[in-house]
This record gives C-alpha cells, structure tokens and sequence, in this order.
C-alpha cells in the first residue's frame, strides 16, 4: 500500500481491480479542512482518462512493473511491434497504450517495456531522440530581436518549435518527456 500523497506522475496503481496510471498531481490544501490529493490518472487497460479527488492519508495499492529491454521493429496502423531482447518474443502495443512516445519511436530503437502480470502496459523511452528534420520554412536573419521559433516537421510526423537556423536536412536533439527542441547535432 502506498499513501496518495506519495503518488507522483508515472506512478502506477491498482484500484477497484484496475490498473491506473498517474498523469498529473496537485496536492490542494484549504484554509481550515484538510489536504486533498487530485490526481488525473489513466486506466492503462482501456485508455480512460478520469480525475480522481483523494483525501489526505488515503492509501492505494501500489503495483511493480517488470521491466525488459526492447527493440521497435515496425509498425502497422495503431499497433507497435517490439522484440524483447533477451527472450526474442514480440510484444504488440496499441497506439493509446504508447501516448505520446508514438512521435519519437525510430527503427531499432532500444526502450524499455514495462509490463504487469506478463501484459505489456507501456515503454520508457530514452530521455533524448536525434531526428532529421523533413520540412521547414526558411528563417531569416534580422525577423526578430528574441529568440523567435518556427514549426519545423520532423521525419517521425511530430511537429516541434525550433530556432530560425535549423534547415531541412538538419538533425536536432528531442526532449522525449516534454516534446521541445535541445539542440541541433
């Protein structure tokens, strides 16, 4: 059992015989009453989002996730295929399942799969992922006086805000947690 206070985002736990995953925290204390915990967790099982509102002190039954490292192979429509790479096996992932790690998934790349009682319920991503950028319009010297941005497309489909210097062609380092431009390599 854990305690709702010590529930963070990525946390996962079981309630009333399914599995959430934690998206967001807010911890919301009042004038005279108590604490609050408001949580917006995902039913990793179906893909539901929901709000859920706990009072202080409250417990959930917190669950361990086995971990294995994996390969991405390919994709076909909205299922992912993977290989474990100690076991060979090929676990398939649904596009919910994934979220957003869909827009950094580039072939062979290693990430580790989290799995509960032998089902796949999610992957880890590396915390950076190198993309080639595919289309972008030109950025000019002089447009602006601050750091200015413009959409550029890179070659998994996402759309990410980079410096007015990056090019087609350019490759440039991804924040796989938050989706924003590093640095170009």
């Amino acid at each position: 059992m854990i305690g709702v206070q010590d529930l963070r985002k990525g946390t996962t736990y079981t309630e009333d015989g399914q599995l959430w995953r934690v998206l967001e925290y807010q911890h919301i204390k009042t004038g005279r009453g108590g604490a609050t915990i408001r949580v917006k967790v995902r039913n990793v099982r179906s893909g539901a989002t929901l709000e859920k509102t706990y009072p202080s002190g409250s417990r959930v039954q917190d669950v361990r996730l086995d971990h294995a490292e994996v390969q991405y192979l390919y994709h076909d429509g909205d299922l992912y295929t993977f290989m474990n790479m100690e076991t060979y096996e090929q676990p398939v992932l649904h596009a919910e399942m994934l979220g957003d790690a869909v827009n950094f998934l580039v072939d062979n790349m290693i990430a580790d799969l989290e799995s509960y009682e032998g089902e796949a319920i999610s992957i880890q991503l590396p915390t950076t992922v190198e993309l080639e950028i595919i289309q972008t319009d030109p950025g000019f010297a002089g447009d602006t006086a601050t750091n200015a941005t413009k959409p550029a497309l890179v070659s998994t489909g996402y759309q990410v805000q980079v410096p007015l210097f990056v090019n087609i062609g350019d490759r440039v380092r991804i924040d796989t947690r938050t989706g924003e431009y590093l640095t170009r390599v």
